[in-house]
């Protein structure tokens, strides 16, 4: 009596069972095809936006594609390596290697040492004028580059407020912008205070994350303030520096606006940038070179990043 009860019961609960599952797998496909149409549109985007051009700039790199041949695409030859090695045999894209070597190189240690020292002495602070100055420092950072580049303008002009307060103590300011000496000096000025911000800001959460009983039992072993900076909280930020480093480098690598807007690459191509001379070559036309030119700072760029976050693994 009870195996017919349970067979019986086996009978009618079975197919409810699989109902169950199937409706299951029903509203599962219903919510991923829900998912994928919300997805879709940013998928479309995407791929018209930005990974469409990207394959379609890397196979370009390989070609003889010029503003002439967009008439004719199909006449276009496949060339291989010959842009890169017309790029290095370009003594004005070896110049913008230089520019931005040394733009990077003097920029990039200057801009977090300021970035740090900001850092430090807001985290010593309390009060309004803590948030007062946070604000004021992280400002630049929002600020569209016209209105910057005005500033900056007005700031390095001959006759402008730097030369000014150097007159005052008797010294004869050059002309910042129009003289190649000074020209590139000028931009990383300017790239500095408009990206100390981003990093004051970074290494401020950085700064408060270090534990306070760590410099008490520092401060208790008798170590001064310099000590304690060098042997407890810099090993301590070694990440977040780290982060701040890869940030600042990828932005100062692909240095472009402070040129466009303040010298346009000049004078004498002493702030011609990479970046720069990219979008100067697909002005003219060159299609082909100025995609090598932009896949070998990319790959500058990915190998940069690689290098330091190697570094810091190697010292963990």
């Amino acid at each position: 009596m009870s195996a017919s009860t349970t067979t019986a019961a086996g009978t009618l609960t079975g197919p409810r069972s699989a109902a169950k599952r199937g409706l299951g797998a029903t509203r599962r496909r219903r919510q991923a095809l829900v998912a994928w149409g919300f997805a879709l549109p940013f998928v479309i985007v995407f791929a018209i936006f930005m990974l469409f051009p990207i394959v379609g700039s890397f196979a370009m790199s390989f070609t003889d594609f010029t503003a002439r041949d967009i008439a004719s695409p199909f006449a276009v030859n496949f060339v291989g390596l010959q842009q890169f090695f017309t790029l290095f045999t370009d003594t004005r894209f070896l110049t913008s290697l230089g520019v931005t070597g040394v733009f990077v190189l003097v920029g990039i240690p200057v801009t977090m040492i300021v970035a740090l020292a900001l850092a430090l002495a807001l985290n010593s602070g309390r009060g309004r004028i803590v948030a007062f100055f946070r604000v004021g420092f992280y400002a630049p950072v929002v600020t569209s580059i016209v209105a910057i580049s005005v500033v900056w303008r007005y700031i390095l002009q001959p006759e402008g407020l730097l030369n000014s307060a150097l007159a005052v103590v008797g010294i004869d300011g050059p002309n910042w912008l129009n003289d190649p000496a000074f020209a590139l000096p000028s931009l990383i000025m300017m790239a500095v205070w408009r990206n100390v911000g981003t990093l004051m800001v970074i290494f401020l959460a950085g700064l408060q994350a270090v534990p306070e009983d760590v410099n008490e039992a520092a401060t208790m072993d008798g170590a001064s303030p310099w000590r304690r900076l060098i042997s407890v909280t810099l090993p301590l930020l070694r990440p977040t520096l780290l982060l701040g480093a890869v940030l600042i480098s990828v932005g100062y690598l692909q240095f472009f606006e402070e040129a466009f807007v303040m010298t346009k690459g000049g004078p004498l191509d002493s702030t011609l940038s990479v970046a720069f001379y990219t979008y100067q070559q697909f002005g003219f036309g060159e299609y082909g070179l100025a995609s090598a030119a932009s896949y070998v700072l990319f790959l500058a760029i990915a190998l940069i990043s690689l290098l330091q976050f190697r570094l810091l693994r190697s010292k963990d």
